[in-house]
């Protein structure tokens, strides 16, 4: 303090203390003079203890001191505690100490062994919830994928989907069926099919069956798909397991043009047909039938006779050329010939080169003809006025595949028959090929990829757009569009099924590829079809109310595998059992004698008993234990059959009995099981066996135990031999429990405390009031009732030593209570 402040000072700022002091402040003021003070700072400072080490332990005093607790003991339990690990290896002894050396090996040794298993446990735990989650996440993808319709490499037209109402569609809703009147129409052809197929000899033909129920639905569009399906599939059917090989062939490709070209040809017949008979005063046909007149009543209504530009001079009044084409569009070569021959003379060279193209086998030029009808294109011809004189020479020649001659091709079937005229089919065999000239290939590629279904409006005109892809080769590609359009479905479903059966369709290696995939190794523009997505995705609709008919379509799957290694037909049998829960239509079910009544499984011809085996296996690991002991009793599997009721009746074992319960459904199921194998002398192995009859005699003790029965049951597990009830025996019975199967071991805590609540009854009630009992046992131990007491007393002593000698870890609950029991018996 600065010496210059006098007493005047310290008074000032003392008042001005107490200014700030009473100033907002509500408390009373507390006056005292200097003594006063004094004095109480003395008798403060003589409880304030000296500041030392130990001010923490004065602290610590007065903060725990409030709540109760005494930091001395508390500071000697701190100190008395161990800091090592609870799984760190002891300290080493010496050498000299062999009983400390054991001692310290043996609980090392323990301390390592628990560590271990924990680790294991652990890992084997994590392993097994990681193959749970991947095994569901496979079936939950699976089903996904199957739900989704489309492959997602289009872009889809929604303004189409408004029209496809369920309205729109005649959906049968009579009885329980899903299936409509088309897909029901279709489901009796597979059935057909399928019953000559299994009874084995030459199989019909399936595409023939199918187009038969199409000319019924009296739809034209369904009538022209099949029709093209019947052309196209009419090829050398090959014996060779490679279809990619067969597929990409020069034979295949060479008839897969040629039957296009035969429906092109004679679907245009059917449409100037059409023409002429619609306008017979105009057309005058006449009556010579053939394609000659049909075409000259054709023009007569089709084409203007003042069509500028033509030339070469007419036949009967028409362009000569026009008729030379139309002939060709209708694939009748002779009256092409027919036309030519009055003015050959005007015609130049193009007579003979039409003669060597009629007469050759595969109708093409050779190749010195070829290149001088080209040659001839390019100099003159290219630049004529007559569209038809260009695309006759285009069509014989192979020339000029850029020129799509939009003033004669009108149509997309005109478009696709003046391509496929113009291929070179051998060229994609290796030929050396030149910018001039047309592969299969190319056209491929230029009507799905190039073009697509935009350019074609697919989504408005679907049936069109199948007909170019499916004419064209790519079948996958057709079927895939036509899938994504509900109502159209299920008429694509059959087109696979019937290329699938001739061996004509490509598909993926792995049935969890997209619908419509590629892979690396094909040729392009080949695509793959997810043949099992399809049909999955197709029955998935009606597989639970018509579960017959999906069998039907499912046993198309029998061939292929799962991606686990399974039969898929069987993986299929096996997800709609337990889809529908039709155990005993479906897989059949048993008869009295222990026979199995066949199911609609058994019309397949196929081991039934694997596939009820699978399905039994699949239901086992969903956890449907009770539907599995059903699958397994009826492919007389009495091994499982028992394993899984023993895990069933521990289960239930303890349980009071009610009417109705899972323990009373068990337990009658359990003992019908019992009754047939002892009628029919069937058992699995010695241990299973004795343990499913073992457990149902414990289920009668504890039945009699929970309905106060308890002489009864006293006797009943007295007979099992399965408890010490004299503590000579307790080390026998030890040594037997080792043997016991691990549902009784689980079952024992239960059957303990029973038994001991059964003997401490009999004490309390002889201790009170005696019973009938008492004086029976009592002449048999030759005493009277305390002789019965302490009877009761050393086998509550026996069994208790008989807990404790258990090497099987019981919950703690169950040892207090049974130590509790033998405390109140004496």
């Amino acid at each position: 303090m600065d010496i210059d402040v006098g007493f005047g000072d310290l008074v000032q700022q003392a008042q001005q203390l107490t200014a700030d002091m009473d100033s907002g402040m509500r408390l009373p003021r507390i006056e005292r003079n200097l003594t006063q003070l004094r004095d109480a700072a003395v008798r403060m400072a003589a409880h304030v203890p000296l500041v030392s080490q130990d001010s923490a332990n004065v602290n610590a005093s007065v903060l725990l001191g409030s709540r109760g607790f005494d930091v001395q003991k508390v500071s000697q339990k701190l100190e008395s505690l161990s800091s090592a690990k609870t799984f760190e290896p002891l300290e080493p002894v010496r050498d000299t100490d062999i009983y400390g050396f054991l001692k310290n090996e043996r609980e090392n040794a323990l301390l390592t062994a628990i560590e271990q298993t924990r680790k294991n446990t652990l890992e084997e735990a994590e392993q097994r919830h990681w193959e749970t989650m991947e095994n569901e996440w496979e079936r939950e993808k699976q089903k996904i994928l199957n739900a989704l319709v489309g492959s997602g490499q289009a872009d889809f037209d929604f303004s189409v989907e408004s029209e496809q109402s369920i309205l729109s569609e005649n959906i049968n809703m009579q009885g329980r069926t899903m299936l409509d009147d088309v897909e029901m129409a279709y489901s009796r052809q597979i059935y057909m099919y399928n019953e000559q197929v299994i009874q084995g000899g030459m199989k019909p033909s399936l595409v023939n069956l199918c187009a038969e129920m199409a000319s019924t639905l009296d739809d034209q569009n369904v009538s022209d798909l099949w029709s093209v399906v019947q052309h196209m599939t009419d090829v050398p059917v090959s014996t060779s397991d490679n279809i990619v090989k067969t597929r990409s062939s020069r034979t295949m490709k060479t008839a897969f043009v040629s039957q296009a070209l035969k429906y092109l040809e004679k679907s245009y017949v059917k449409y100037i047909t059409t023409m002429v008979y619609s306008n017979l005063q105009k057309a005058q046909l006449g009556g010579i039938p053939g394609t000659y007149n049909l075409v000259r009543s054709f023009l007569n209504v089709h084409l203007q006779q003042s069509t500028p530009g033509l030339e070469d001079g007419t036949v009967e009044n028409h362009p000569v050329w026009a008729m030379i084409y139309y002939c060709l569009r209708c694939g009748d070569l002779s009256a092409a010939r027919q036309v030519m021959t009055p003015v050959q003379q005007h015609l130049e060279e193009f007579p003979r080169f039409f003669q060597e193209y009629m007469t050759s086998e595969d109708h093409r030029l050779s190749t010195n003809s070829e290149r001088e009808i080209r040659l001839k294109y390019k100099s003159s011809i290219r630049n004529s006025t007559d569209p038809y004189k260009r695309a006759c020479y285009c069509v014989i020649g192979h020339c000029d595949q850029k020129d799509d001659h939009t003033d004669v091709i009108i149509s997309t079937d005109d478009y696709l028959w003046l391509k496929l005229h113009q291929l070179h089919v051998e060229d994609e065999d290796g030929d050396e090929l030149t910018e001039d000239r047309l592969t299969l290939t190319q056209l491929q590629v230029m009507l799905l990829e190039e073009y697509g279904e935009s350019h074609f409006h697919a989504y408005q005109q679907p049936y069109l757009y199948f007909r170019v892809l499916f004419l064209s080769g790519q079948f996958e590609a057709a079927i895939e569009f036509l899938s994504r359009i509900d109502r159209l479905r299920c008429h694509t479903v059959h087109v696979a099924l019937v290329l699938y059966e001739m061996g004509l369709l490509l598909t993926p290696h792995s049935i969890q590829a997209q619908l419509l995939s590629r892979e690396s190794s094909d040729p392009d523009p080949l695509r793959r079809l997810n043949f099992a997505r399809l049909i999955m995705m197709y029955t998935r609709k009606f597989e639970v109310t018509d579960p017959r008919e999906a069998l039907q379509y499912f046993y198309f799957l029998r061939d292929l595998k799962t991606y686990q290694g399974d039969n898929l037909f069987m993986s299929c049998v096996s997800e709609l059992v337990l889809e529908t829960r039709e155990f005993d239509m479906l897989l059949g079910q048993l008869n009295k004698d222990g026979s199995r009544r066949p199911g609609v499984i058994d019309k397949f011809n196929l081991d039934t008993d694997k596939i009820i085996e699978l399905v039994a296996r699949d239901t086992e690991n969903k956890g449907l234990l009770e539907d599995a002991v059903r699958l397994y009793d009826l492919a007389q599997n009495t091994e499982k059959v028992l394993e899984l009721m023993n895990k069933l009746l521990t289960q239930v074992l303890s349980q009071p009995p009610a009417p109705q319960s899972n323990k009373d459904r068990l337990k009658q199921l359990a003992l019908a099981i019992a009754q047939r194998y002892r009628e029919l002398g069937q058992e699995g192995s010695r241990h299973t066996t004795s343990t499913f009859h073992l457990l149902l005699d414990l289920m009668t003790f504890f039945d009699l135990y929970h309905t106060n029965k308890y002489e009864q049951a006293c006797s009943v597990i007295q007979e099992l031999n399965l408890l010490p009830f004299k503590v000579e025996d307790v080390e026998q019975k030890v040594n037997a429990f080792r043997s016991y199967s691990d549902e009784i071991r689980r079952s024992l805590p239960d059957i303990l405390l029973a038994t001991m609540t059964i003997l401490y009854t009999q004490y309390r009630n002889t201790k009170t009031a005696g019973s009938p009992l008492v004086g029976i046992l009592g002449k048999v131990q030759g005493g009277g009732k305390q002789t019965y007491i302490n009877y009761l007393r050393s086998q509550a002593q026996a069994l208790i030593k008989f807990a404790g000698m258990l090497p099987y870890r019981m919950p703690g609950d169950t040892n207090a209570r049974l130590v509790q029991i033998e405390v109140l018996m004496n």
